[in-house]
């Protein structure tokens, strides 16, 4: 039995992303403003507070105005307005059509908003709540949940100094437990303790299967004469090489001549021959972006899941012993293309509901008050009004969908009296390989496409080499007896990273082979393995991407 240190708190945040720090921030400023002690924790499990957030966004202040109102004088790095929004229709590979604002969904629009590094963001929030006396502990992972009497006591960080086969070496520090009367997890999309707890306590049993998209995002710096600072691109109907499969696309010019590129794609495809990663560099070449990108420099490269089922997948966000926020839970609203304001909004309403039962008598395990709070909020009614925009897509199709989103959201404001929904599972839409197209993506030209490992050079990507695997196999026969027979193994393209290959040994047998050091924890492989063969826990605390400042 290991011998770990115990801490106690009133309050564990796991995870400095908006949702976490939004949380920390607004339970710090109650308390002071009820002179009252309260002892907040936050773990992020990055090198440091921003390492992990992919930057590059466009923010909606809404949430922010709400928590800290003074946020300009006080030096937030939000400075960058939005001065145009353009959404092209793309024709073909090379062409593409500006659409008029009139046939756009009006929450694609960016009046107001702000081009910002979120991983900036996160870090001056951070800042705001050490002034505040929150504690933030960067390079820890919340390995565990510490669960007693079915109710969540806490958490338990990683240990440290673990060989390949999870024994101690010479360097070994015990994880510790941080106990807390309320637990909040604000992991971000697909948090492997979420997903522990949505299962634990069914928390999702009314609920619609979550929806996932994989976002790649490149920042390059680009030749002055090319860059429009303030101006948001987005882009619809690119066709992927599987026919069937589309992605969203965006562009958005950052300060200091950089712009931000990327492509979201539903993890719904069908097609196990896709690569999401080939399809991305070979998107750059449209003239709408190759038109910029040409001449520049690729600085950065990442990619991330993220959780678009909206309102219909929202599990329960309360339990005995703590909440679930954020994207942890997934409040990012697709319908927008925004998650940061919804993610902050979900953390200040938690704070709220753990602040009043702190205050009371006789103190409550589950935070049933959330929900409360919740349907009255702003928060609430944004997600429901875009509550069918995801499944008119899925079910309707690009074409008939988009017709549908841009009269239920420009005309009726999400009020039209109909409920869509997809209860479709995103693992279980691939079709056989031998049913499927095969695909021939073009070799990368080193200008403005590249492959994976110059990329996850970019990401700034490095683990312990000697730890245990994070990436872990329920049963490891399945990725070459059943995944690689059916669907060719889709592990070897569904991956931004080049993880897993499969290989050949001396004897000529296929090998399932996971090169962990590479993995920029986008979580991909979680949510997409047919099988659901591979879990996605924590490695040793600060492994992973460390995404530069913009």
């Amino acid at each position: 039995m290991v011998e770990r240190e115990t801490m106690e708190f009133d309050v564990v945040i796991v995870g400095a992303g908006p949702a976490g720090l939004s949380c920390a921030i607004r339970l710090a400023q109650q308390a002071q403003e009820k002179q009252q002690e309260l002892m907040i924790c936050v773990v992020e499990k990055g090198s440091e507070v921003g390492a992990h957030i992919l930057s590059g966004a466009v923010f909606e202040t809404k949430a922010l105005d709400e928590l800290i109102p003074d946020w300009a004088a006080k030096g937030a790095p939000v400075t960058t307005k939005v001065t145009g929004d353009d959404i092209y229709l793309f024709k073909n590979e090379t062409n593409a059509t500006k659409l008029p604002h009139l046939v756009v969904p009006k929450t694609f629009k960016n009046d107001g908003n702000y081009i910002v590094s979120m991983g900036n963001v996160c870090r001056w929030l951070a800042e705001q709540a050490e002034q505040l006396g929150v504690e933030i502990f960067p390079g820890f992972s919340a390995h565990s949940l510490i669960v007693e009497e079915q109710q969540v006591k806490g958490i338990i960080t990683g240990d440290m100094g673990l060989d390949r086969d999870g024994q101690p070496k010479d360097s070994y520090m015990p994880g510790m437990e941080l106990r807390a009367k309320y637990t909040v997890f604000a992991e971000g999309c697909r948090g492997h303790l979420g997903k522990q707890l949505i299962a634990e306590f069914k928390l999702d049993k009314d609920a619609s299967p979550q929806h996932y998209g994989i976002g790649f995002k490149e920042i390059w710096q680009v030749d002055p004469s090319k860059h429009k600072e303030g101006l948001v691109v987005h882009g619809t109907g690119w066709r992927l090489l599987d026919n069937d499969t589309h992605g969203g696309s965006f562009m958005y010019h950052a300060e200091n001549n950089q712009v931000v590129v990327g492509l979201i794609i539903d993890l719904n495809y069908t097609n196990p021959h896709l690569s999401p990663f080939d399809e991305f560099q070979r998107m750059k070449h449209h003239n709408t972006f190759a038109s910029v990108l040409e001449g520049g420099e690729r600085i950065a490269y990442g990619a991330r899941a993220i959780a678009k089922g909206g309102f219909h997948s929202l599990p329960k966000m309360h339990f005995p012993g703590g909440l679930l926020i954020g994207c942890d839970a997934g409040t990012l609203n697709f319908a927008k293309i925004k998650g940061n304001h919804t993610a902050m909004k979900s953390g200040m309403l938690a704070a709220d509901a753990i602040i009043e039962a702190l205050g009371q008598e006789s103190v409550p395990s589950d935070l049933v008050s959330f929900a409360d709070k919740f349907k009255a909020s702003w928060l609430y009614d944004e997600l429901y009004q875009s509550r069918n925009f995801g499944p008119a897509m899925h079910k309707l199709g690009r074409i008939m969908g988009g017709a549908y989103n841009m009269i239920d959201q420009n005309i009726f404001s999400g009020s039209l009296p109909f409920t869509i929904k997809d209860e479709h599972q995103d693992h279980a839409q691939l079709k056989l390989a031998s049913e499927s197209q095969t695909i021939s993506y073009p070799k990368p030209d080193g200008k403005l496409s590249f492959d994976k490992l110059s990329s996850v050079f970019l990401s700034n990507t490095n683990h312990e080499e000697v730890q245990p695997c994070h990436l872990q196999l329920k049963d490891s026969d399945i990725p070459i007896k059943v995944n690689l027979a059916k669907f060719d193994e889709p592990a070897q393209r569904y991956c931004p990273a080049g993880v897993y290959e499969v290989n050949e040994n001396e004897q000529g047998e296929k090998q399932f082979v996971i090169n962990s050091q590479n993995c920029i924890h986008c979580k991909t492989c979680d949510i997409k393995d047919p099988s659901q063969n591979i879990t996605w826990v924590t490695p040793e605390g600060a492994g992973g991407p460390n995404y530069p400042n913009m």
